[in-house]
């Protein structure tokens, strides 16, 4: 499988909560193995920080399994070798574009705008959700 992505927070939250959506279908494509999803120690915590913030306690709960099966069996876990911050406005991005750029994997977000300075220096690869589902079937998936 020579597909490798990162998946921004924001994917993964509007995944998780609105499961008909075009981010829904990302997390569904992860979760049945169409593509390899990479994670950093830094990221894998930011998942679980910002959905237990922003998910009820009782969403959490339920919500908590499916992450720690999609983080678990279904990512790889990339060691950050070289750092390139800061490379986006949104400090917490930064660790998004470490990540990509140690797997050698795009990164798929709803927010291409943070991601607009290292696209241009880094040659990052970025793409929308929607984007990134065009991108999957137009391969066969």
């Amino acid at each position: 499988m020579s597909l490798r992505v990162v998946i921004d927070t924001n994917v993964v939250f509007e995944g998780l909560t609105r499961k008909g959506g075009a981010c829904g279908l990302v997390i569904d494509a992860w979760h049945a193995g169409l593509f390899r999803v990479c994670i950093s120690n830094a990221l894998a915590y930011e998942y679980d920080d910002v959905l237990s913030r922003k998910f009820s306690e009782h969403r959490w709960n339920e919500t908590k399994p499916l992450l720690a099966e999609l983080v678990g069996d279904h990512a790889e876990f990339v060691r950050i070798w070289l750092s390139w911050r800061p490379a986006s406005p949104d400090p917490d991005d930064d660790h998004v574009i470490d990540c990509a750029m140690n797997a050698r994997s795009m990164v798929i977000t709803s927010n291409v705008r943070d991601f607009r300075e290292a696209v241009r220096t880094l040659g990052l690869k970025v793409m929308t959700p929607v984007k990134f589902l065009e991108h999957l079937t137009n391969r066969g998936y």
